[in-house]
């Protein structure tokens, strides 16, 4: 089997370090030459929650050659059409492309590489890029896992021998509710993704400050909303039924930062990918995030203030008009909690 892990970034190197070191033989595929080089000179490096150097293939995407039978997509969305058409010649008939990216990305990805040969991931834990060669793992390496699914919802063969695979990552739970994992995940990455980077700051961070915390979960409340007015329903996200984060009066809402904290809680060293390519000079994922919320908020009539403005705020950040910082609360603001009954 040829195995490719695209998009070798913070979580490619770890999944790709230990898939290796369990016994697989994948190439890391990655557009940053200093990276590449130093996957191929000194293996790819873990840091943080794991200490651990693996001896790994790497290539950029110009020396990709012949067929991979199972890709491992890891691009940022907005790279999509550059990746994705480089990525075309190289899948077979009976080729698999697995997306771990954020957001809801099946679509996007089905259309170029076709439904048939697409499934999706959802990765429960979080990584920091460090420098070539080295990323950092910043989620307890037991509360590591994924969601693997078909689009379709069906329990195929090849989504078992999927699970298989990434199981020598971490434990790999399989879905036929693709779509209530995907829009779980969203909750956490519009709460937390966007939030942070706007602010500037690690997740721990938005939740040891009050409105920043009470920001991420007016953006969780919203994202619930909305998937609930378009029929979602949501998985569970570690063990914790998400449903429990939404709220209409004061006492919901003092249940719902309680869930906040304990589920996110030991999340506090993660930086968000987006905040990490904003401090680059980078776009983001901003708009796959919180601008998804947003546009199908739109969609289905549901009011997405918060998400709203947490879009126009890094998208501020993005252009160079503004930098990211805690003074952007004064500009968030949250629904009146008196008027909630």
């Amino acid at each position: 089997m040829r195995l490719a892990i695209m998009g070798a970034g913070s979580l490619g190197t770890i999944i790709g370090a230990l898939i290796t070191r369990n016994g697989g033989d994948p190439v890391l595929i990655d557009i940053n030459k200093k990276h590449v080089a130093a996957l191929n000179e000194r293996g790819a490096t873990i840091t943080g929650e794991m200490d651990l150097t693996v001896p790994v293939k790497a290539i950029t995407p110009d020396q990709m050659t012949g067929v991979y039978d199972v890709v491992i997509y890891a691009v940022k969305q907005y790279d999509n059409d550059r990746a994705l058409e480089g990525l075309a010649p190289h899948i077979g008939p009976a080729s698999v492309v697995c997306t771990i990216q954020n957001g809801l990305p099946e679509a996007a990805v089905a259309e170029v590489v076709g439904g048939e040969r697409t499934i999706g991931c959802a990765v429960v834990w979080g990584a920091t890029w460090i420098e070539p060669g080295v990323s950092m793992l910043t989620s307890p390496a037991d509360t590591m896992g994924f969601d693997v699914g078909e689009m379709d919802g069906a329990m195929t063969r090849r989504l078992q021998s999927f699970a298989a695979l990434l199981g020598l990552v971490c434990p790999t739970a399989m879905t036929h509710n693709l779509t209530g994992v995907r829009w779980a995940k969203l909750v956490a990455n519009a709460a937390y993704s966007g939030v942070a980077s706007a602010l500037g700051c690690t997740m721990g961070e938005v939740q040891t400050d009050p409105k920043a915390l009470l920001c991420a979960a007016h953006v969780a409340n919203e994202t619930i909303d909305v998937s609930g007015s378009l029929g979602v329903s949501l998985e569970t996200l570690g063990g914790k039924d998400l449903r429990g984060l939404a709220f209409s009066n004061k006492g919901e809402l003092t249940e719902a930062l309680l869930l906040h904290h304990a589920i996110w809680g030991r999340q506090g060293a993660l930086k968000p990918s987006m905040l990490q390519d904003l401090e680059k000079g980078k776009k983001c994922e901003i708009d796959a995030i919180n601008g998804a919320v947003s546009a199908w908020g739109k969609k289905v009539g549901v009011p997405t203030p918060v998400n709203d403005k947490v879009v126009e705020l890094v998208r501020g950040v993005e252009k160079g008009l503004r930098g990211p910082g805690f003074h952007h609360l004064k500009e968030i603001v949250l629904p009146s909690l008196r008027l909630l009954k």
